[in-house]
């Protein structure tokens, strides 16, 4: 029977238990009996037998639970909590201090929980945490500490042991691994996982303390996670050095989005068939005061890391639809600008509803964005949200540009599904196709299938004038590229826009006899 913490019988229990049970009392349990025969025989020796072991009972010296105190534990896997694998962290810490064993840290984390929450639901994400938490405790000793210290990242700690190296640790890691990501069945169905694992041996602890080693071993997690799914990293100095530059340029690209220093740069497209300009693409550019050009490839992980994507997104649209509105003041004739979505903003059960609001703030017909979606986004069945925003964005009068076909595999079905305006050929199937039959082949039955399927085409990554020449003639609708025009800053395409008119006012016509 458990009392409450506040009662007098345990605070009796907690201030007399320490006292019979320290080294004193248990030294003079002998004479106490001897004594008590001496003074009043037999009689006061059958009591006191008795009596001790009732009173040690009583205070509860034989119940575990009354001498420790209880660590809570996770409601679904009934592991240990974060504040309980410190404790265990701690006296593993000073134990391998003290006696000069070995132990390690592990920190393992499921990919994409997020998406399988959001796919199969609380109750699926539930079974998988707790059979992860199940397969983690079969592949390690039972007096390994495992615990659960965020809804899909899970911590281990081994126990202090004379030989332990890098090799063997990399072995666990893996069996862990392997268990991990075996199928799992939920509700009729099967469910396969991956997971990251980071790891640090405590000899290569950064620094003093049981925090630092964690941290240690958090930072290996970050680098596995940082070179795609189902990766092992072992800790080690240079990644101290790596996962520091890496939450630096995090904070750095939050500070840069909302000073402004992140901003869209458009990239033109224009018609294979007139020359005239079709549209802008906006993408993303950091220019950084001191280092300049800051790749894309490196900011934009960042932002996704930082949970900054949605807030990317507000501000690129924001400025693309102010770049139209400055475009038609000019007299510039740009039918719509594209911008890029990120599946984070798509996941957003509010999106249909703001895009709504901010084509209306600028006074904008909803044909005027070209919403770009990635071919994998729609190859990988998307969740509900997802469907019904693409669906809910197309009836709004949106375009939906389907970016990077050919890379992610949609079907046909998806594509109507969807009612996708046009497809946007990747630069892969582009590039050198004027001197390549094959690419030739590929780019002419992709143009076959889009006509067929009544959809504009558009290729990406233009850069000659053959490849250009090439793909008027099978048919492609529009053309992008730095054969056409690279992304530049809004203040310089009316520039080229004038220049680019001027081009096609001067371009020789078919027929004429002048000169």
């Amino acid at each position: 029977m458990s009392l409450p913490p506040s009662s007098p019988l345990t605070r009796l229990r907690q201030t007399v238990l320490p006292i019979l049970m320290g080294p004193p009392v248990l030294a003079f349990l002998p004479a106490i009996t001897l004594g008590a025969f001496w003074l009043w025989g037999e009689a006061a020796l059958v009591i006191t037998s008795l009596g001790l072991p009732l009173l040690f009972a009583f205070v509860g010296a034989f119940d575990e639970r009354a001498r420790a105190p209880s660590v809570p534990r996770d409601g679904v896997t009934g592991l240990l909590l974060r504040d309980g694998f410190e404790a265990a962290l701690e006296r593993v810490y000073a134990e391998t201090s003290r006696s000069g064993l070995r132990s390690a840290c592990f920190v393992l984390e499921l990919d994409d929980f997020r998406d399988l929450e959001e796919r199969h639901g609380q109750a699926a994400a539930d079974q998988v945490a707790l059979q992860t938490g199940e397969r983690i405790g079969a592949a390690l000793r039972g007096t390994d500490t495992v615990a659960r210290i965020g809804d899909s990242r899970f911590a281990i700690c081994l126990t202090p042991v004379r030989q332990l190296d890098l090799e063997l640790c990399i072995q666990l890691a893996g069996r862990m691994q392997s268990a991990v990501e075996d199928p799992i069945s939920v509700d009729a169905s099967t469910i396969y996982m991956s997971c990251s694992i980071g790891l640090c041996l405590r000899s290569r602890a950064p620094g003093p303390g049981a925090g630092a080693w964690f941290e240690a071993a958090s930072a290996a997690l970050s680098e596995a996670q940082a070179n795609g799914p189902s990766g092992i990293r072992v800790y080690s100095a240079e990644t101290h050095r790596r996962s520091r530059a890496r939450h630096d340029l995090q904070d750095e690209a939050a500070a840069a989005l909302e000073n402004g220093q992140i901003q869209p740069w458009y990239q033109p497209q224009i018609s294979t068939d007139t020359g005239k300009i079709t549209g802008f693409e906006a993408l993303a550019r950091w220019t950084h005061p001191v280092h300049g050009m800051i790749p894309t490839g490196q900011f934009l992980p960042a932002l996704e890391e930082a949970g900054l994507m949605q807030r990317l997104g507000e501000v690129i649209l924001y400025n693309a639809l102010t770049a139209l509105k400055a475009w038609d003041s000019a007299g510039a004739d740009v039918p719509r600008v594209g911008v890029n979505f990120s599946t984070d903003e798509l996941r957003n059960p509010a999106l249909v509803e703001r895009i709504r609001w901010e084509l209306d703030r600028f006074d904008l017909t909803a044909d005027r964005l070209s919403v770009e979606i990635l071919e994998t986004v729609m190859s990988s069945d998307p969740d509900d949200t997802i469907a019904r925003n693409i669906a809910g964005l197309a009836g709004l009068g949106c375009r939906i540009d389907l970016d990077d076909f050919g890379t992610g595999h949609a079907s046909l079905a998806s594509i109507q599904r969807f009612e996708v305006s046009r497809i946007k050929i990747d630069r892969s199937f582009v590039m050198k196709a004027d001197r390549d039959p094959e690419q030739q082949k590929l780019i002419a039955a992709i143009l076959t299938m889009a006509e067929r399927l009544e959809l504009e085409t558009l290729a990406e990554g233009v850069e000659t004038v053959g490849e250009h020449a090439l793909l008027a003639q099978l048919g492609c609708d529009h053309v992008q590229g730095f054969g056409i025009g690279r992304p530049m800053p809004f203040d310089r395409t009316l520039d080229w826009i004038s220049a680019h008119r001027a081009k096609l006012r001067d371009a020789p016509r078919i027929g004429d006899k002048t000169g």
